[in-house]
């Protein structure tokens, strides 16, 4: 419908092109007018302004000016109508899309909340994606709605500093908010405004100035991220110690079947039961083929190559490390 709409106003566009060549053309070759007068007489006539002709005219160009005048208005009016269905059916599709939008987004809980559709939000998406996880993105720039609207997001229209749109995205039920904005200033503002509205909020900002991570620290946010110094670090790291940083890249955990090579599984998964379990007991090496490198405790703590005889505690997290294929059956046998 919205291609057949924007063929009718090219349409449109390209007959008032013709009769304002024609009109221009018609007044310097038939009244011998010079091009600015010709140009003049075509735009007053097209407009129907009533304004003075530039010099009398004679019978023949009385005739040539008022079949213009006829088909301008004709065509005019069709350009008029054309485009006014165009801007109110754009309207009318922006709202229902939203309303639809909105009633999903009404649906979710535990989900994230991403402010910022940048280079940064787009790549936070696109993991959340590949994990399957509920999310919702603020994004101010209806251009930039509009342009990734057949990525299949959810995304909320409006200033993520007003507590209004953070509503809208579902704060109040969110899990997890992830301030991705250009300005330290504008992450600033958001932490502050959802750490206000939802205190059980995990919530991880990006952040540009060294200056700004205490003050989105004390504000709220759990998390601090600096892109441009981690990109720094990690150029300067492959200098230092290359074959390092390029294992390490290797262990990728993007969500792909074919790159997955580092895991976490909660205490709840390996151990349903909620019975607390020696790492040996629960064999993964030989189920999986899966090493254990890393253990969380219930305290936040990371302990690096855990001892087998390492009891786990609920709302614990076990990391494992494999090959693709091992940890595909992983995933398969307790279900992640």
């Amino acid at each position: 419908m919205m291609k057949f709409i924007q063929s009718k106003i090219i349409q449109a566009l390209f007959l008032l092109l013709m009769v304002f060549i024609a009109g221009v053309i018609g007044f310097r070759y038939y009244s011998e007018y010079s091009w600015i007068d010709s140009i003049y007489m075509t735009i007053i006539t097209i407009t129907t302004v009533g304004f003075k002709e530039v010099h009398p005219l004679s019978a023949g160009e009385k005739v040539f000016t008022s079949l213009l005048i006829i088909s301008s208005i004709f065509i005019v009016g069709y350009a008029i109508k054309v485009i006014s269905e165009y801007i109110l059916s754009q309207n009318n599709i922006r709202n229902l899309r939203q309303k639809k939008v909105q009633k999903q987004i009404n649906y979710l809980e535990d989900h994230i909340i991403v402010c910022g559709y940048g280079r940064n939000g787009r790549q936070a998406v696109q993991k959340l994606k590949a994990y399957n996880k509920p999310f919702v993105v603020i994004e101010m720039n209806e251009d930039i709605i509009d342009y990734h609207r057949e990525d299949k997001v959810l995304f909320v229209h409006g200033n993520a500093n007003e507590d209004q749109i953070l509503e809208k995205a579902g704060i109040t039920k969110a899990s997890t908010l992830i301030c991705a904005l250009p300005s330290d200033a504008d992450n600033l503002f958001v932490v502050l405004s959802a750490r206000q509205i939802n205190q059980d909020l995990k919530i991880i900002s990006r952040a540009s100035e060294e200056t700004s991570y205490n003050k989105l620290k004390l504000a709220g946010a759990d998390n601090v991220i600096m892109p441009d110094k981690i990109g720094g670090d990690h150029m300067a790291s492959l200098i230092v110690v290359p074959d390092l940083v390029e294992f390490l890249d290797n262990l990728s955990v993007s969500g792909e079947k074919d790159s997955i090579n580092v895991e976490q599984i909660p205490f709840e998964k390996v151990s349903p039961s909620g019975e607390e379990k020696a790492i040996t007991q629960l064999d993964l090496r030989k189920k999986t083929g899966c090493s254990i490198i890393g253990y969380k405790t219930p305290e936040g703590e990371y302990i690096v190559n855990p001892e087998p005889s390492t009891v786990l505690q609920k709302n614990s997290k076990l990391i494992l490390i494999g090959r693709p294929n091992q940890i595909e059956s992983l995933k398969q046998l307790y279900d992640v």
